[in-house]
C-alpha cells in the first residue's frame, strides 16, 4: 500500500518588497581606468518600500504606477527587466512574467529606488519560477546590475567597498527617525561623479578608518553622535549642480535635525531627527519653508528584499 501523494500547488504571483537606501557616509576614491571609483560607505535600509507583483505571464513585460511612476523606462534598461533576464540566464530557464512595481521611493532621488525594483524581481521570481538560488546566489546576480542592487536585496545597515557592491553588515543598536525632503528635479549620477572629478582632480586615496566616529554611534544607538558623524563626499558637487539643496539643508538645521547630508549622488536630503514626531517636524519646516517639492518621514534599519504574499 503506498503513501498519499503530496501535490504542491504553482504559484502564480508573489509580491516582494523592498526598501529604499540613505548613505550615511559616503566616501569616493579617484577615478580608475575603467571609469568607476572605489567607493567606501555605510548604507542604512528605511522604510519607503517598492513593491513588486511578479504574475505568471508567457513574456517578460513590467507596468509601473505611483508617484513618479512616468519618469520610469519600460523598455530594456529598466533595472527590474534586467534583473528578470539575468535571473532567467543564471537559471536557464525560459518563463516569463508580468511585473507590476508600485513605486513609494522618490525617483531619481538618490535612494537607489530602481535597485530595490530589482532586488525585488530577483526575489520574486526566483520564487515564481521555483529556481531555488540561495541568497548568495542572489547576491552574485545582482552585483552584476548595479552597485545597490545586492544592498537592496540584504538591507539592514551595511559597510559597502569596491564599488559600493561587497558587503560586510554593520552592528546597530535601536532606530533612527529621518527626513527625507525631495526635489522636483533630479540630478544625474554621471554628472555628479563627473563634477567630483572636475573639483579633486586625482583626488585622494580612501581611508579604511573614515567611518571610526560613525560605526561608534550606531552601535551605540547614540542618534546625536551618528548626526555629527554623517558625511558625503559627493555633496558638495551636487550643491554646485543644484545650489537650492544648500537652502533646504540649511532649513532642516534650522528646524534642530541632529544631522542633514545629501543621499548619495541626491538631490533627496535627509536629515536625522531625535525622534519620529522630530522627524515629521523636521519634514513640515522643509516645506512650509519653500525648499523642497515635499518631504516624507522614515525609520531604520530594515530588512532587504522580502516576500510579503
Amino acid at each position: 500500500m503506498t503513501g498519499p501523494t503530496l501535490v504542491t500547488a504553482a504559484r502564480t504571483a508573489v509580491k516582494v518588497r523592498a526598501p529604499a537606501k540613505v548613505n550615511l557616509s559616503l566616501h569616493v576614491g579617484p577615478r580608475e581606468d575603467d571609469g568607476y571609483h572605489p567607493l567606501i560607505t555605510v548604507f542604512q535600509a528605511v522604510s519607503l518600500y517598492e513593491e513588486v507583483v511578479a504574475v505568471e505571464a508567457d513574456d517578460l513585460s513590467l507596468t509601473v504606477t505611483g508617484p513618479g511612476a512616468e519618469y520610469v523606462p519600460l523598455d530594456g534598461t529598466n533595472l527590474a527587466l534586467r534583473a528578470a533576464r539575468a535571473l532567467a540566464d543564471r537559471t536557464g530557464t525560459d518563463r516569463g512574467a508580468l511585473l507590476e512595481i508600485t513605486k513609494g521611493v522618490p525617483v531619481a532621488g538618490g535612494m537607489a529606488g530602481g535597485s530595490a525594483d530589482a532586488a525585488a524581481a530577483l526575489v520574486a521570481l526566483d520564487a515564481l519560477w521555483g529556481t531555488g538560488l540561495t541568497r548568495e546566489e542572489l547576491a552574485e546576480v545582482a552585483a552584476t546590475l548595479g552597485a545597490d542592487v545586492p544592498f537592496a536585496l540584504q538591507g539592514h545597515t551595511a559597510v559597502g567597498t569596491g564599488r559600493g557592491d561587497v558587503l560586510t553588515p554593520a552592528m546597530v543598536r535601536g532606530t533612527f527617525h529621518w527626513a527625507f525632503a525631495l526635489r522636483a528635479e533630479g540630478l544625474s549620477t554621471p554628472d555628479v561623479f563627473r563634477h567630483f572629478d572636475e573639483i579633486v582632480g586625482r583626488g585622494r586615496d580612501l581611508a579604511p578608518d573614515a567611518d571610526t566616529a560613525l560605526m561608534a554611534a550606531l552601535r551605540a544607538g547614540d542618534a546625536p553622535r551618528l548626526g555629527l558623524a554623517l558625511s558625503n563626499d559627493l555633496q558638495g558637487p551636487a550643491i554646485d549642480l543644484a545650489p537650492d539643496l544648500a537652502e533646504t539643508i540649511g532649513a532642516a538645521a534650522n528646524a534642530g535635525a541632529l544631522g542633514v547630508v545629501v543621499s548619495g549622488s541626491g538631490p533627496t536630503v535627509a536629515a536625522l531627527g531625535r525622534s519620529h514626531q522630530h522627524a515629521l517636524a523636521i519634514a513640515a519646516e522643509m516645506t512650509l519653508a519653500g525648499v523642497c517639492e515635499s518631504a516624507v518621514c522614515a525609520s531604520g534599519p530594515v530588512p532587504g528584499a522580502r516576500v510579503i504574499l
